[in-house]
């Protein structure tokens, strides 16, 4: 049940910052840049206190924690690249998912870490999530990217605000990002599953996902440097490289612990 397993502080925050998503999203049309970015910075901030609230106490783990902290982590990226490009327009978009990232874990709270976890685990997870927030990164900016090349075929002003090169440059180092954590996370779960879960590796649906993701990405890397590889092509493979991740951990902690009714 919704705040069934919030604690009264990661209950009010998350909600708090849900708000001020949503008053973001919603006045991003009629607010000026400077007053959007710091209401964006207030919802951010709070954001940020809800995830420290809920690792406070006894830390849980699901989809729906791995999508806030993923959604925090790509507006921290959006943050600290608004600093560097003003002109930079998706405010209204992160917001709005943001809005719905915070409040995610307060329905679906995931279950307890085991005490008897590997100490590494955290680092495992937290190596994980960050892979995510990087892809979620691409994901983003290859969006934009599909927006700025209609809005040329189209003769209109770029939507987004960034020259096409310089998107391109972002969601291509975004990408490599997250494949060299993507890669490293894969080599600790095959070669140390053990002293991390206690058992050996094994090929789940998890970790078959996980490999179809680091292949597609692969071949968009070596695409890039080898055959130029970039436009839509390049945004259709980190779209599926992306959906592929997705469906590794957080789709399948979604079948176990809402369709299946399950803990692990």
């Amino acid at each position: 049940m919704i705040l069934s397993s919030a604690s009264p502080a990661e209950a009010t925050l998350s909600l708090a910052a849900a708000v001020a998503y949503a008053v973001t999203a919603a006045g991003a049309a009629r607010l000026s840049g400077t007053a959007a970015r710091r209401a964006l910075l207030v919802a951010w901030l709070l954001h940020a206190g809800a995830i420290a609230a809920g690792l406070l106490g006894q830390p849980r783990f699901g989809f729906a924690p791995a999508l806030s902290v993923t959604g925090w982590l790509v507006l921290t990226v959006y943050a600290v690249e608004s600093q560097m490009f003003p002109q930079l327009r998706a405010r209204w978009a992160l917001a709005g998912l943001g809005s719905v990232a915070v409040l995610l874990p307060l329905v679906f709270p995931g279950t307890p870490l085991h005490e008897s976890a590997s100490p590494w685990m955290p680092l495992h997870l937290a190596l994980g999530i960050a892979c995510y927030g990087l892809f979620a990164a691409a994901a983003v900016h290859a969006w934009m990217l599909q927006r700025v090349e209609r809005s040329i075929r189209q003769g209109a002003e770029p939507q987004a605000g960034l020259p096409l090169l310089t998107l391109e440059r972002l969601t291509f180092r975004f990408a490599t990002a997250g494949f060299v954590l993507l890669t490293g996370t894969l080599v600790a779960g095959i070669f140390f599953s053990e002293a991390l879960y206690g058992r050996a590796f094994r090929w789940d649906h998890k970790n078959v996902f996980s490999l179809l993701s680091w292949v597609a990405f692969a071949a968009l890397l070596l695409g890039r440097v080898r055959f130029g590889l970039r436009g839509r092509r390049a945004v259709s493979v980190i779209y599926i490289g992306s959906v592929l991740l997705l469906l590794a951990y957080v789709g399948s902690r979604f079948v176990l612990e809402v369709v299946l009714k399950r803990a692990a």
